[in-house]
C-alpha cells in the first residue's frame, strides 16, 4: 500500500511526461542487470564514469542487448580515483554528456526490476541525476544479489559471520571470473550470480526493495 502511494507521489513530481513509462508494470520475468562505475564512494557528491547493463529475460542474460557507455565528469579526475575504477582520461574521450547518458540508461531500463551487488549504492547515485533532470528518483524496485546470497548460507546464529565480498560470492557459486573494474563485465558477472541463486529455494525469500 505504502509503496503504491509513494510510487503515484514520485510519478506526480515527474517533470518530464516522455519518462512515465518507469511506472509502467513490471514485466514479468525480465530484470535489468546494472553497474556503475564511479569517481568515489559517496552517493551525493561523486560522479558516475561508467555504465554497464545487461537484460534477463526469462533466466537467460540477453547478449546480444547490452547497455555500455562512458559519462563526462564535470572535472579531472583524480589519480587515486584512476587506481580504484582503472578508467583513464584517455577512456572518456568519447564520453557523452551525463544528461544524455541518463536518458539512454532510462530508456534501456524501462519498468523492469533492477538487480545489483551493494545495488543501493547505485541506484542512490543514478537518483541524483534522475531527481535534476526529470524531476524524481530512480522508482523502479531493486533486488540485491548479497541479500540473496546471504539467505542461502546456513548459521549457527544470528551472528555468525558471513563473508558477502564479490569474489567470495563468485569463488562460491563457481561462476568465473570476467575482467574487473569494468561497468559491464561487472553486470554481467552478477547477472549469473542472480541466476545462480535464483534457482536456490533458500534466496527465494528475498523481497524487492
Amino acid at each position: 500500500m505504502f509503496k503504491k502511494f509513494f510510487r503515484n507521489l514520485q510519478k506526480k513530481k515527474l517533470i518530464k511526461k516522455e519518462f512515465e513509462y518507469l511506472f509502467d508494470e513490471e514485466p514479468k520475468n525480465e530484470y535489468v542487470c546494472l553497474d556503475c562505475e564511479t569517481t568515489g564512494l559517496n552517493p551525493k557528491k561523486d560522479e558516475i564514469l561508467s555504465i554497464g547493463a545487461v537484460i534477463i529475460k526469462e533466466n537467460k542474460v540477453l547478449m546480444r542487448k547490452t547497455f555500455n557507455i562512458y559519462v563526462k565528469p564535470s572535472d579531472k579526475i583524480s589519480i587515486k580515483s584512476i587506481l580504484i575504477h582503472r578508467i583513464r582520461p584517455i577512456d572518456l574521450e568519447n564520453a557523452i554528456d551525463p544528461e544524455e547518458a541518463i536518458y539512454e540508461l532510462l530508456e534501456f531500463i524501462g519498468s523492469r526490476v533492477i538487480v545489483g551487488y551493494y545495488i543501493k549504492f547505485d541506484i542512490a547515485i543514478i537518483s541524483r541525476y534522475t531527481k535534476k533532470y526529470i524531476g524524481i528518483k530512480l522508482p523502479n524496485s531493486s533486488i540485491e544479489v548479497s541479500s540473496m546470497y546471504y539467505k542461502t548460507k546456513k548459521r549457527r546464529s544470528d551472528y555468525e559471520f558471513v563473508d558477502l565480498k564479490f569474489d567470495t560470492i563468485m569463488k562460491e557459486l563457481d561462476i568465473p571470473l570476467l575482467g574487473k573494474h569494468d561497468a559491464l563485465n561487472d553486470a554481467i558477472m552478477t547477472s549469473m550470480i542472480f541466476l545462480k541463486l535464483k534457482g536456490l529455494p533458500a534466496a527465494q525469500s528475498t523481497f524487492y526493495t
